[in-house]
Formats: C-alpha cells, sequence, structure tokens
C-alpha cells in the first residue's frame, strides 16, 4: 500500500483576500484623488461630514481591516514565525510614523496622530500576542463588544491625542484620519474569524492585477498621495503660468 499522501500546507495568503484588498485600494485612491481635488479647490465637498464621503471611509476602512484579519488568519493557520511577523509589523509602525510626519507638514493643525496604519499596527499586536488564542465564539463576542462600546460608552478623559486612539472618545478629534481601537478592532477580529474557520471560502482565482496591487497594498498606500498631490500641484502651476 502506497503511504498516505502528506497533508498540503496552509497557504500564507490567498489571492482572493488580496485582490478584496486590492479593491479597497483603488477604492482608497479615487477617495484621496477627490479629497485632494477638493483641497487645492477644484471641487467643492464636504468629506468631514458629507454621508456620500463618510459612509465611503468607513466601508474602506472596513475592507483594509477586514483583509488584515484575514491576513492574519492565513499567518496563524499557516504558523508563520516570529520574524516575519515582526518584519512586517515594523514596516507597517514605519510607515504610519511617516504618515504623522508628512501629514504634521501639510496639515500642522489636523496632523494624523492615530490613522489606518497606527490602527493596523496595534490591532495586530493585540490579535497575534494574545487574542488569536480564543475560540472563534468568544472572539466574536469581543468584536460586537468592541464594536458597541464607542455607541455605549464615552468620556471626555478619552478625548486627547493621548487617549483618542481607544475610541471612547465624546466627539470626533480635528485629524485627517482618525482609525482608534474601538469600534475597528471588532472588524479586524470578524476578518481573522471567518477565515479561521473557513479559509476554504478564499479559495480560488482572482483578477490578477487587483490581487498584485493588494499583495503591495502597504507600499501603494505610501506613495500614492505624494503621487497624487504632486500631480496637482504641477497642474495647477502649469494653468498658473
Amino acid at each position: 500500500m502506497p503511504p498516505a499522501a502528506a497533508a498540503s500546507p496552509t497557504p500564507t495568503r490567498s489571492d482572493r483576500l488580496d485582490a478584496l484588498r486590492g479593491l479597497a485600494i483603488v477604492w482608497m485612491a479615487a477617495f484621496h484623488f477627490g479629497f485632494d481635488l477638493n483641497h487645492f479647490g477644484w471641487i467643492r465637498q464636504d468629506f468631514y461630514r458629507d454621508p456620500v464621503w463618510t459612509w465611503q471611509r468607513g466601508c474602506i476602512v472596513s475592507l483594509f481591516l477586514f483583509c488584515a484579519g484575514g491576513g492574519q488568519a492565513f499567518a496563524v493557520l499557516a504558523g508563520q514565525g516570529a520574524p516575519r511577523f515582526w518584519k512586517r509589523w515594523s514596516q507597517v509602525a514605519g510607515c504610519a510614523l511617516l504618515v504623522s510626519l508628512g501629514s504634521w507638514f501639510m496639515f500642522p493643525s489636523s496632523w494624523i496622530s492615530f490613522g489606518v496604519l497606527h490602527g493596523i499596527a496595534l490591532m495586530l499586536l493585540l490579535l497575534r500576542m494574545g487574542l488569536s488564542r480564543l475560540p472563534n465564539a468568544v472572539l466574536l463576542a469581543l468584536a460586537a463588544l468592541a464594536i458597541a462600546a464607542p455607541l455605549l460608552l464615552q468620556s471626555a478623559f478619552f478625548d486627547t491625542r493621548w487617549t483618542n486612539w481607544i475610541g471612547l472618545v465624546t466627539h470626533k478629534p480635528i485629524t485627517e484620519d482618525y482609525v482608534p481601537v474601538l469600534p475597528w478592532l471588532g472588524v479586524m477580529l470578524v476578518g481573522f474569524v471567518v477565515t479561521r474557520a473557513r479559509p476554504q471560502l478564499w479559495a480560488g482565482s482572482a483578477p490578477r492585477p487587483l490581487a498584485l496591487l493588494g499583495r503591495w497594498s502597504l507600499s501603494f498606500y505610501m506613495v500614492h498621495q505624494p503621487v497624487l498631490i504632486g500631480a496637482l500641484m504641477a497642474l495647477q502651476l502649469l494653468r498658473g503660468s
């Protein structure tokens, strides 16, 4: 009798999950292009209060965090080692610091102290340092609590830049990007649980351009705004000459 075939190793990522992240990247770039047009006065929109824009932002951030949770589920299932995790985490955290620095130069009164990359960096630590060991049912309960907490609990104590990263603020801080732990950790946990429970949902092929873009999402994120802003500044100078 031939020996039993060895079990196939769990992949560390999925083309379909990468493609979903790539879709979020394309949507984000389009959103930021509109924001930049508004910043330079080419269009007039209220990106801070108009539901057309605020709901889009919420959906984009949700997709990113859901995919981040799913990616960590694949990493855990595949037994990803600590060195690889810390290498990726240091890239995310380093880019978060660069975002804070760049936003301070461009928006000194509303610079980003805890945006999407800051949130992802901290949430990844929470997930990989302990939460990933919990059963799926417990994680779903925690996700529900995380999502509900800002609606049920608010305090002025959390309204400062030193504490608003938790998310229990009485009002949204004046900043160009704000993705606190609560409620957004809940979205990442949902992505983690869905993928850990049913990794086969992500099996199969996906549009190659989107999957490739999803694999390089951090690089694209860091480059796209300087490119868009630089192009619009150049066009503005040409129009004025």
